[in-house]
């Protein structure tokens, strides 16, 4: 089996410098021998537009992009701060963009592979929410906007959120199980492996009477981070520091 690599809730900006130096030096380290990277979500805290190049896009896509020259193939989902990510970026990287819901092979077993966020259907509001900014002519709207425009609205929606999220039960804010069953019984699914709440676990679930596994991926700290390993040993969560 080839050796793949899972992450998610990398959340780059030039606000997070110790963050940023973390993931390059993930990439030389720990990436540096996989055969396929698969990013689920939130690579970016923000992302305003493919036409954007501040501080650190140019130093992550030229990253992106040697991974790619030396083999690695690149996967990269929309998580919900950066799903404006589009095809000028995975063409500059070299990456691949793939569906909210992708499956793929793992030792087997069907994988469910999702940023996460749809998982979480206690959270009313930010589902609403996320119904408005995801629709086709809100998407196109704002693509019309001058890049520096969109950064004041980016501003202000990350504002928001984190003063919403400071106000939310942690409850609402975690996947709700049932919706967890009803993505695992839609694909048919024996693995799920997701990002979003940042609560990395590794957690065996009994489906119609077949253990199927979820995997949820940790957020990037500055000083450390949880990711998955899938390879002939298996599946794990591992720690990088």
């Amino acid at each position: 089996m080839s050796r793949k690599l899972f992450i998610s809730d990398i959340h780059l900006s030039a606000r997070q410098g110790d963050t940023q130096d973390l993931f390059l030096r993930f990439l030389r380290e720990r990436a540096a021998g996989a055969d396929e990277l698969y990013i689920l979500g939130d690579l970016f805290d923000a992302w305003i537009g493919d036409g954007d190049s501040t501080p650190p896009i140019p130093q992550i896509r030229d990253a992106l992009r040697q991974m790619g020259d030396r083999g690695c193939k690149l996967f990269i989902q929309h998580g919900n701060r950066d799903f404006l990510l589009g095809r000028l970026f995975a063409r500059q990287t070299g990456a691949r963009l793939i569906d909210e819901e992708h499956c793929i092979d793992l030792n087997g077993r069907k994988a469910l592979l999702m940023h996460g966020d749809l998982l979480c259907t206690d959270d009313i509001d930010y589902q609403k929410a996320r119904r408005l900014l995801r629709n086709p002519v809100f998407v196109f709207a704002v693509s019309l906007l001058p890049i520096e425009f969109r950064a004041r609205i980016a501003a202000y929606f990350r504002k928001g959120s984190a003063k919403a999220v400071a106000q939310k039960p942690k409850e609402i804010m975690d996947a709700n199980p049932d919706t967890v069953v009803q993505y695992l019984r839609k694909h048919q699914a024996g693995i799920l492996i997701h990002g979003h709440t940042h609560r990395p676990e590794a957690q065996e679930i009994l489906l119609d009477a077949h253990q199927v596994r979820r995997f949820v991926l940790g957020d990037w700290r500055g000083d450390h981070a949880t990711f998955l390993v899938a390879d002939n040993e298996g599946l794990r969560l591992e720690r990088f520091t």
